[in-house]
């Protein structure tokens, strides 16, 4: 556990001197620092076994937000993502945040979906009522599948009957279960349970069991944060908080109201969510198909995120959202990354990490607000940005700093710009 997630001086360091910080305030040991030191640190023969037809490997940026005070705890957050600005703001307004006590988090158990779908039956309604008389039977076939689930408090904890009584392919019904998974990601327990009670089905119902998989809609699954920031944390020299609250307000209304400007809201927020999904070696793809399916569960599209003003005045953000992460299983377990990024955040359960995500869904939400609600989006994004346009351009060392401080300095980041000012430094020598 890190005493303190503030990083003083972070991008002053070279990546050799921030390694060295990261080791020592979180507390990793020697295996780490070798693990961070040596390029690759995916191997190719377990690379090999991960996935199939394997030829390479593919690295992304692995950088830490700092800041971040969450339920009373300071954690860095290592974050994997190929987007300059990400990183940045999100510790930037982790930074704002703790001023005013930092994120409350909160999450419901880690349960999970099965859906087996029943077809060819002439009477649903009735075949739901004898799927729910059986819900015992059922319970102890799934339950029958993992005993070491079983042992460790998960399993099987209840069952649904969902009736389409007229789809285009006949009557059919879908029986849910409701599988608390632990601290797994948990589609393989789930789909495993889902296939064991198929039988059964088809016996209490007459009819034919076609589908059995999990759903992504984790909808019981939930992670949830609060932020609150005061006016006067929120001013700046060229405007007053009140005057930034209220900028914050319309630009997150104009999300709640239109499903274009939500696409792009909650897009946003991913770029929190997912860095620090794919960094602990989860499956980003889920959580994505979950957070936008549960966008819509009012029959709108609509943003992840609400924002309001308190009596007092300050404004106050919240987040829920469905949040399928694993400490167990999978690449959090195969990737030595991933490993390492679990223990730099020292996360004790799955829903611990969960919560972590959502309050960095949060942080990075509320800074494309406020940079939306002033100087626009684009300032502090291209100036970010600049580096990787003098990258472009050919820069190297020394002068992808001197390139992209004069493009920033400009508000003119692009490569035929950076080209010039490369060709120009060049020539002085």
């Amino acid at each position: 556990m890190v005493a303190d997630s503030r990083l003083p001086q972070f991008r002053s360091l070279t990546p050799a001197q921030r390694r060295d910080f990261l080791i020592d305030a979180c507390g990793l040991g020697a295996e780490d620092r070798a693990l961070l030191d040596a390029p690759g640190a995916l191997p190719l023969p377990l690379a090999d076994g991960m996935i199939e037809n394997v030829f390479g490997t593919f690295e992304l940026p692995m950088g830490v937000a700092g800041n971040f005070r969450i339920n009373g705890r300071d954690v860095l957050i290592p974050m994997a993502v190929e987007e300059p600005s990400i990183v940045a703001a999100a510790s930037f307004m982790a930074k704002l945040a703790r001023e005013d006590g930092g994120f409350q988090t909160s999450s419901t158990l880690p349960l999970m979906r099965a859906q087996v779908q029943v077809v060819g039956i002439n009477d649903p309604y009735g075949a739901r009522i004898a799927v729910l008389q059986a819900r015992d039977r059922i319970i102890e076939r799934a339950n029958g599948r993992d005993k070491v689930l079983i042992q460790l408090g998960g399993g099987c904890k209840d069952i649904e009957v969902h009736v389409f009584p007229d789809s285009p392919r006949g009557a059919m019904i879908v029986m849910h279960l409701i599988v608390d998974v632990r601290d797994a990601m948990g589609a393989n327990t789930v789909n495993t349970m889902a296939e064991s009670v198929a039988p059964l089905l088809e016996e209490i119902t007459g009819g034919s069991v076609r589908l059995r998989i999990l759903s992504n809609l984790a909808d019981l699954r939930l992670a949830r944060a609060r932020v609150r920031l005061t006016a006067q944390t929120l001013a700046t020299k060229e405007r007053s908080g009140e005057e930034i609250i209220e900028g914050i307000l319309d630009a997150y209304t104009f999300a709640a109201i239109d499903p274009y400007r939500a696409a792009t809201h909650n897009k946003g927020i991913m770029n929190g969510i997912d860095p620090v999904i794919v960094a602990t070696g989860n499956d980003w793809r889920a959580v994505e198909a979950g957070a936008h399916a549960y966008a819509s569960r009012g029959g709108l599209y609509t943003s992840l995120t609400r924002w309001e003003k308190d009596t007092s005045g300050a404004l106050v953000g919240t987040i829920e959202l469905p949040m399928p992460v694993g400490l167990v299983g999978g690449a959090t377990k195969t990737h030595p990354l991933a490993r390492l990024a679990l223990r730099m955040m020292d996360v004790k359960s799955a829903q611990e990490l969960g919560e972590i995500a959502a309050a960095v869904g949060l942080a990075q939400n509320l800074g494309a607000l406020r940079a939306l609600a002033t100087e626009g989006i684009q300032r502090g994004h291209m100036a970010l940005h600049a580096r990787n346009i003098a990258l472009v351009a050919g820069a190297t060392g020394d002068e992808v700093e001197a390139v992209a401080r004069r493009l920033a300095a400009e508000h003119d980041v692009r490569t035929d710009r950076a080209l010039e000012v490369l060709k120009e430094l060049r020539a002085k020598g």
